[in-house]
């Protein structure tokens, strides 16, 4: 069994190793350096507490490094979910959506993985440079408008800064999320039992290749689009068919990164079919021509799904009956053995899949 570093050990990003006195690009990456960072920064100091999905009942704090937060309100049997998320991508109109369909997307799709799937409200925070046209930032305002309808929530508050020319290379949108659900319906990144099947909601690797051809100029003979869309219904369909003991939508590091936080924090391995993993044909075609894998970039409608094996197909039926997931698949379980690691059967041996290295494309979501 082999792995992408032939070394066999983690993957460590060479700029981080070169200098860590400064913040590169796989900082924002989505990957362990970005993980690492935040850890080093933000997790000491804004909670003592031990690195645990929840530290009482209702309640995730920043300390898990989950999708969100939430903190038990009221009579203590329900909690506020809250979800974050600065977008910037270039270029911000694409192939399928636009920054203001991401910025909406995104953060309905983070409360939505914590089961939070009725988003109660969203705050957004727009940042854009002098002279930028207000025709485009009135396209990009209805388009959020028009994500929120279909995913049955508003925005409520937000704020507007403008900075001189040339500060910036694109508008930046700043969302938060609110949700209040149950403590039962809590869903976290950390619950990943031995045994567990593992789905994926529909064909990976869209979002990222799509975004990589636009800006590039590229052409592939064939019909590239982003996934970007809502998914806290597709989620609540999943969720009211079986017992989901974890989930995330694969955004930054795409699926790669987010399998291995799985194994992580779940303290499990993970065994995949390679060939089970639906990847449009498209996708995989211009992947290969630009030598990176549909694995390893962002996904922006799709969420991986850890499920009681005993419910695996009521789960994908229900993943399946929806026009979001049309493509959904089983790709694999969950073992006790090679904890913390994900092994991908490739259908010619086995290896491990590790998470990327550095900041392959920039500036996507």
């Amino acid at each position: 069994m082999t792995d992408n570093n032939r070394s066999g050990a983690k993957t460590v990003d060479r700029a981080a190793q070169m200098d860590d006195s400064v913040i590169t690009l796989a900082h924002g990456a989505g990957a362990g350096t970005m993980r690492s960072l935040v850890d080093e920064l933000a997790v000491s100091r804004f909670t003592a507490g031990e690195k645990a999905p929840s530290m009482a009942p209702g309640r995730v704090e920043l300390a898990a490094l989950d999708d969100g937060s939430a903190q038990p309100v009221g009579d203590g049997l329900q909690s506020v979910v809250t979800t974050t998320d600065s977008h910037v991508v270039s270029p911000p109109v694409f192939p399928g959506g636009d920054i203001g369909r991401l910025a909406v997307a995104g953060t309905v799709n983070d409360l939505a993985v914590m089961g939070a799937t009725e988003p109660q409200s969203l705050t957004c925070s727009l940042v854009v440079e002098e002279g930028y046209p207000v025709a485009a930032l009135e396209s990009v305002i209805e388009s959020m408008q028009a994500t929120c309808e279909e995913a049955g929530t508003q925005v409520t508050t937000g704020d507007t800064k403008v900075m001189p020319s040339g500060d910036l290379d694109g508008p930046v949108i700043n969302t938060t999320g609110v949700a209040v659900v149950s403590h039962e319906d809590i869903v976290t990144d950390a619950g990943v039992s031995p045994g567990d099947a593992l789905l994926v909601s529909g064909t990976v690797g869209d979002h990222g290749i799509a975004l990589l051809s636009e800006r590039e100029g590229f052409g592939f003979g064939g019909t590239l689009e982003s996934d970007v869309a809502p998914v806290n219904d597709l989620v609540r369909s999943a969720l009211e068919a079986g017992e989901i003991t974890a989930m995330k939508d694969p955004t930054r590091g795409g699926v790669a990164t987010t399998l291995n936080e799985l194994a992580e924090k779940g303290g499990v391995g993970l065994e995949l079919d390679e060939q089970k993993i639906p990847v449009d044909e498209t996708v995989a075609a211009a992947g290969e021509v630009l030598g990176i894998s549909p694995f390893h970039v962002a996904n922006e409608g799709k969420v991986v799904l850890a499920v009681e094996a005993a419910d695996a197909e009521d789960v994908l039926a229900a993943l399946q009956g929806h026009p979001k997931g049309t493509d959904a698949a089983i790709v694999g379980h969950a073992t006790a053995e090679h904890t913390g690691r994900v092994v991908l059967d490739t259908g010619f041996g086995r290896r491990y899949l590790s998470e990327p290295e550095g900041q392959a494309l920039p500036r996507i979501c």
